[in-house]
């Protein structure tokens, strides 16, 4: 009787191990799922008539239809290890008036620009020798992440660290 058991034991381990399930679905060829930071040091704010103050980048590579920029702007320091990141947008209230930072996207550039209900060439320190954090947030993070575990976005330190974005090597634009 032991002998029979230990037969159907083993012939049973042996068509269990065999089987194999339905095939899932298909990945995505190529993706790697990396976020990036990209640097905007000193950079000065160019004006036209017909978008007032901005600065134009393309981003090369391009980057995932999917893909998410995040902008922040230097607004100072703590020390010379700490750099104080403000989420765009933005609107700064000055002695003249209102200030605004704001910016757009697509998968080949970005747009940052300046306006306000003043005239903004009487502040020059907002326009001239900026520096701008340019975060790629993948999106593939946003199939996988549920809305509760999402990072404060104007937090810069809490997106880097959210997303495993390696920031001590960060490339310069300029």
């Amino acid at each position: 009787m032991k002998k029979i058991l230990t037969l159907f034991a083993v012939v049973g381990l042996i068509a269990f191990t065999s089987c194999e399930g339905p095939e899932g679905p298909p990945g995505r060829d190529g993706v790697n799922v990396v976020g990036e930071v990209f640097e905007l040091k000193n950079i000065s704010f160019g004006y036209n008539v017909e978008d007032g103050y901005n600065i134009y980048e393309e981003l090369t590579p391009t980057i995932v239809e999917s893909d998410v920029i995040l902008i922040y702007r230097l607004t100072g320091t703590i020390n010379s290890n700490t750099p104080i990141w403000q989420q765009i947008p933005r609107t700064l209230y000055t002695s003249r008036g209102e200030l605004d930072y704001d910016f757009d996207f697509s998968k080949q550039d970005f747009t940052i620009y300046a306006g306000g209900n003043y005239d903004l060439s009487l502040t020059p320190e907002f326009l001239n020798n900026q520096t701008f954090r340019i975060v790629i947030v993948p999106g593939d993070f946003s199939t996988t992440s549920k809305s509760v575990n999402k990072p404060d976005y104007s937090d810069y330190d809490a997106v880097i660290k959210k997303y495993n974005i390696d920031d001590s090597n960060v490339k310069q634009l300029n």
